[in-house]
């Protein structure tokens, strides 16, 4: 399960996914169950078609053995900052659900944000270039989105409306204010990471998929808490609130007898990505230190839960 993140986002988690592997000599694309939120359904999806950890890094890096389909789409990044947003409220559902608590507050507050004009086109062409078919050839790749009342909506999986690859892509990272909904089925989507930026428990609902054991790759929470100091307190304020949500899902996860390996960003790589999770100049220092970082996080992650990596 990989999280959303954005720009910085994605760059740690494909450091991670391929420390993943090296490190717990597993390979992501062979989980029964591949799932992804906003910047994680990019990676998911990327797996989904069959495109090795090692060649998303490498893509990322300008590695030799990097994926020519990941190189030329991280070279089209969205800017630090939104374009003027279009003066509709699209996903003012979102404030209702808050009220009645089906959502919580975070995600009502979202809800307030007018429409972004963002341009989603290279996410669509991302889509269409992993999978001209229309998806990705793994069984179960589901990438969340949420509709613009809150109930969370996942292309790929069982009794999600069909999609094609790049339109689900565009709906998980369709974020409030930044990005307009994204149509799949007719019906607009937002960003999953506007309800969860997981939404492990997903997973509990589905008979299926019989799950013995949950990876989670988070780069927006940090479980414990992340001291900070300046700007990024602002930047905290989001992960902790990020970060319950993630505690919740793992907790039901746990009970229903899930082993929850969770992968969180360390200190330096949050220090790394600042208090800017879009802002692509970071992106070469957040690869550069979760070259680093990576390796343990893994290994530890795994202990944790009596598992040697």
């Amino acid at each position: 399960m990989l999280g959303c993140g954005g720009t910085l986002g994605f760059a740690w988690t494909a450091a991670v996914l391929d420390a993943l592997h090296n490190r717990a000599g597993w390979d992501p694309r062979e989980a029964d169950v591949l799932v992804g939120t906003s910047a994680g359904a990019e990676a998911v999806a990327m797996l989904g078609a069959g495109i090795p950890a090692k060649a998303i890094l490498g893509a990322l890096t300008g590695a030799p053995d990097g994926d020519p389909i990941v190189a030329a789409h991280v070279r089209r990044t969205p800017k630090r900052f939104p374009p003027m947003p279009s003066p509709r409220w699209p996903a003012t559902g979102l404030v209702r659900a808050a009220i009645r608590r089906d959502v919580d507050p975070l995600a009502g507050l979202a809800g307030l944000l007018p429409q972004g004009r963002g341009d989603a086109a290279w996410l669509r062409e991302l889509g269409d270039a992993l999978a001209p078919g229309g998806w990705v050839p793994h069984p179960a790749t589901w990438l969340v989105a949420t509709d613009p009342g809150g109930a969370r909506v996942a292309p790929g999986s069982p009794g999600a409306p069909p999609a094609r690859l790049g339109e689900a892509i565009a709906a998980s990272w369709a974020i409030p204010g930044w990005f307009p909904p994204s149509l799949v089925d007719g019906r607009p989507l937002l960003d999953g990471g506007t309800v969860s930026p997981t939404s492990a428990d997903l997973l509990l609902g589905h008979e299926t998929h019989k799950i013995h054991e949950v990876v989670l790759i988070a780069p927006m929470s940090s479980e414990g808490g992340a001291p900070a100091r300046g700007m990024a307190r602002l930047e905290r304020l989001l992960r902790t609130a990020l970060t319950r949500r993630v505690d919740a899902e793992a907790r039901r996860l746990r009970a229903a007898g899930v082993r929850v390996v969770r992968i969180e960003p360390a200190p330096a790589d949050l220090a790394a990505m600042g208090a800017n999770f879009m802002d692509g100049r970071r992106r070469d220092h957040v690869l550069a230190t979760a070259s680093r970082t990576a390796p343990g996080l893994v290994a530890d992650a795994f202990e944790r839960e009596g598992v040697r990596a």
